[in-house]
């Protein structure tokens, strides 16, 4: 229909890395996308969608009417009456779109890729129909977090004092929603991103869940997923409790024996346990309203050895036994690093009505002490988020991470970890690339002022801008295999080096002819008026080309290309001049062919000079994407390095632990448990030494990866190739496009 046709449309091509929207309840056609302004203008955002990453050739479908089901437009695209040709009515799009709100700004501050937020936000809500979903508004503060995250979240019984304690880590005395009735407060999971206290570069994400075991929930499922994204999610896990530690309280954390129930992992050589608890978060239970002496047969203990001795097996072979013991085994075994506080009853019951507003004074000195260790301990004990293999995330990283559990919930799967770590690669390698580019030219063009006046000038940009670019790259990219992404990037910053090494060329072209126009304009106006075909004119012509040279020399911000643009200028003149000299009768035979001479001779050195000095620039700008290469070798050194020590990390706390363990059940009767833990003790001892490049080995079987031996060793760029091997090789050398834009660079 022609209004079809009359209708604002918006059409935008996103770049390669952007992210695009697709609404699963509206659309007609599954390839039907929005882009990130019109989405978030949309009533998609309240729908059931999916995003993806752009391929670079995305166009958004917003506006084009055909391709969905309803809700075609955006608020800023939605048609007036007179678009759809109905003048005296309101069209149905702008009804809709009366009712839809702009996008809140989070209320949060950014600052070098950290967030402080000034109160916590939904990050997954529970709707009324029990379905989870993540909510954008905690995406977007995520999305702006480029630190590492720190990430802690409490779960328990509702009413026990969660949010309390997650107010304290945050060093606040209010955010998260504190109650004094019996209603649980906290719906869903909620979220709070400070700058971490103690990790400087780092933010600190806390999760205060949903309380555990409230009737008015009706979804028997619920709580376990609650349970589940908690464990998923974060670095460290807290579990709250009242009273003490007994069967009672074990038998309210059932949920740990239905966690490989609900979290799928890529079976490996080692028991299905086992890879869950490499990935696992530590775990920390605090017991508040705690009021025993930490005695045993009659002896002071930790409240660390409170816990362990809780846990251990009780012996016997009954159902009854079985399956009380069932609980005590899944918490040691999934949870290898463990720690326990136990805390007084914080205040009288009156007080506590009143929690948000006392101080530490207005507590119990046997609440507040612990309180602080607490904090303390999570503070400065809590690790980044990491998924198998030491692989740090980043807030952004941790916002994918909740929306892919929570789509697999919703689309009634069970959440995969392999699955997970393949995902992240895709959702940001290729976005991290984009980012990278982009900073490496907004750098670049903020921070050069062409011309430079020498190309180490425009290099010593580069290369600091280049080191910036690749280090967040690093920071934003996952799991990059074979070093693909690293691989676009170096072309990609190769080709934007090469481009501006040939506009500094050109544009100290134009300042170098705007200068001699400006130098030797007298002399220009005298050649026009023929002053110098005259005897004795050729003496006036060269001098004023001898006057006009140092004023031309003296003039600043000519560039690179200065002494090439006067020697052709010179040249010019000098054809020129040949025709005065010839026409000088003051001159003889022998002067003229003397001063001819002479003239070649100089334009001769002075081509050698400058073919010299060109090939010192050209040959510059190679060590210029060499050396920037060679740094993006070093980082990626550095950053595996870490990743390696991380798992070394992992897979020492576990073997530590089962070691543990299989000493305790030499002295008991659990047979079976006794072969289990051999079995697991010897193939983390085997996948230990697989990844510990330190330990020595006889010297025919000792090899460094590659990685390796770049961050032990790397001094010059020629050590590269020698040092690396075939595969970065790809990585190092410069590509055939730069190369040869640097060579053409002064055509």
């Amino acid at each position: 229909m022609s209004w079809q046709r009359q209708t604002p449309r918006c059409g935008r091509v996103s770049r390669s890395g952007e992210t695009v929207y697709s609404c699963r309840d509206c659309v007609l056609d599954p390839t039907c996308v929005m882009c990130q302004d019109c989405f978030q203008y949309s009533i998609h955002s309240r729908h059931n969608f999916k995003k993806r990453v752009s391929n670079g050739a995305t166009a958004c479908n917003c506006g084009e009417v055909d391709v969905w089901r309803s809700a075609p437009y955006c608020s800023q695209h939605a048609p007036t009456a007179s678009d759809l040709g109905e003048p005296t009515r309101t069209s149905r799009w702008e009804k809709e779109w009366h009712e839809v709100p702009l996008p809140r700004q989070p209320e949060a501050s950014v600052t070098g890729g950290s967030v402080t937020m000034n109160e916590p936000i939904c990050l997954i809500d529970t709707g009324r129909d029990g379905r989870m979903s993540v909510q954008q508004r905690a995406l977007q503060i995520l999305e702006q977090i480029q630190q590492p995250v720190v990430v802690v979240a409490v779960v328990g019984l509702y009413r026990t004092g969660k949010s309390y304690l997650m107010n304290r880590l945050a060093g606040r005395q209010s955010g998260f929603a504190l109650g004094s009735t019996i209603e649980s407060k906290t719906k869903g999971i909620w979220m709070w991103c400070v700058p971490h206290p103690f990790k400087d570069g780092h933010t600190l994400v806390l999760l205060d869940t949903e309380g555990l075991g409230d009737v008015e929930k009706g979804n028997d499922k619920h709580d376990t997923w609650i349970f589940c994204l908690a464990v998923l999610l974060s670095s460290t896990l807290v579990y709250n409790s009242l009273g003490t530690i007994d069967n009672s309280a074990l038998e309210k954390l059932q949920f740990v024996t239905e966690l490989t129930e609900h979290i799928r992992v890529k079976l490996s050589d080692h028991r299905k346990n086992i890879e869950l608890s490499l990935v696992f978060p530590s775990f920390v239970w605090t017991v508040r309203d705690f009021s025993l002496e930490l005695q045993l047969d009659s002896k002071p203990i930790t409240a660390d050895e409170y816990l362990e001795n809780s846990l251990k097996l009780i012996p016997g072979s009954s159902p009854d036994v079985a399956r009380r013991n069932l609980v005590r085994q899944s918490l040691k075994e999934f949870f290898v690093v463990r720690r326990c506080f136990v805390m007084d009853r914080p205040a009288s019951a009156a007080k506590m009505k009143r929690m948000e507003q006392l101080t530490d004074a207005d507590l119990e000195p046997s609440f507040v002490e612990p309180a602080q260790q607490f904090c303390s301990y999570i503070h400065q004990q809590a690790q980044v988020k990491t998924m198998r293999g030491g692989r740090g995330l980043t807030g952004r990283m941790l916002g994918s991470l909740a929306e892919t559990y929570v789509e697999a919930i919703r689309s009634g799967k069970v959440p995969c970890l392999e699955s997970v770590v393949e995902a992240l690669p895709k959702i940001h390698n290729s976005r991290a690339v984009a980012e990278a580019l982009d900073f490496y030219r907004t750098g670049m063009t903020q921070k050069v002022q062409f011309p430079t006046e020498t190309q180490e000038a425009l290099s010593t940009v580069h290369s600091a801008v280049a080191q910036e670019a690749a280090s967040k790259f690093m920071n934003a990219s996952f799991n990059d295999q074979d070093e693909k992404h690293l691989l676009q990037l170096k072309e990609g910053i190769e080709k934007e080096y090469a481009a501006l090494c040939k506009r500094n060329v050109e544009e100290s072209r134009k300042v170098c002819w705007s200068v001699i126009r400006r130098v030797f304009a007298s002399l220009e106006h005298e050649l026009s008026n023929g002053s110098y075909m005259r005897p004795g004119g050729y003496n006036d012509f060269h001098s004023a080309l001898d006057h006009g040279a140092p004023l031309y020399r003296s003039e600043k911000g000519r560039g690179i290309m200065s002494e090439d643009i006067l020697s052709k200028y010179l040249e010019e003149k000098n054809a020129v001049g040949k025709s005065i000299r010839a026409a000088d009768q003051t001159l003889s035979e022998s002067q003229k062919k003397m001063e001819e001479e002479r003239i070649k001779r100089e334009e001769a050195e002075q081509r050698r000079k400058l073919l010299e000095e060109q090939n010192q620039i050209q040959q510059q700008a190679m060590r210029d994407l060499e050396e920037s290469n060679a740094e993006n070798l070093r980082q990626l050194a550095l950053k595996l390095e870490r990743e390696n020590e991380n798992a070394k990390l992992e897979l020492d706390r576990v073997l530590s632990a089962k070691l543990k363990e299989q000493e305790e059940q030499l002295e008991g009767s659990h047979k079976k448990r006794i072969e289990e833990l051999k079995d697991d003790i010897k193939k983390l001892k085997e996948e230990r030494d697989s990844v510990d490049v330190d330990k020595p080995v006889p010297e025919k079987k000792k090899k460094k990866p590659w990685w390796k031996k770049v961050a032990d060793g790397l001094q010059n760029v020629g050590m590269i190739a020698a040092v690396v091997g075939p595969g970065p090789v790809k990585v190092l050398g410069l590509g055939a496009v730069a190369t040869g834009a640097i060579i053409n660079m002064f055509d």
